[in-house]
């Protein structure tokens, strides 16, 4: 076997790069930024006093964890959490309205 031959049959990196979907590219991109905007808005709320802070997240979570109760909109890892909670609290579709001739 000669030497250009070889070469010319070996892929490069550059080549194996192009093959991967943009999808890919776009998933990474889009993880990278978040993960830079977690840390800046971490760094911001360092200075913020931690009360207020636990107030806040407490209350933005129980928000999101009623709205997932209540339109059952969960993702599939918080239903073994959601599920029980959504036979105390009502959902969408377990609200009946009063019939007015009662």
């Amino acid at each position: 076997m000669n030497l250009p031959a070889f070469f010319a049959a070996n892929t490069t990196a550059l080549d194996k790069l192009k093959e991967v979907p943009p999808e890919i590219w776009t998933n990474l991109a889009l993880g990278v930024l978040g993960l830079l905007l977690v840390v800046f808005i971490l760094r911001k709320l360092a200075n913020v006093n931690k009360a207020v802070l636990t107030i806040v997240i407490v209350v933005g979570l129980s928000f999101l964890g009623f709205n997932w109760v209540y339109n059952r909109g969960e993702p599939e890892w918080a239903t073994p959490v959601v599920e029980p909670l959504s036979h105390f609290f009502p959902t969408k579709g377990t609200i009946r309205q009063k019939d007015p001739t009662k």
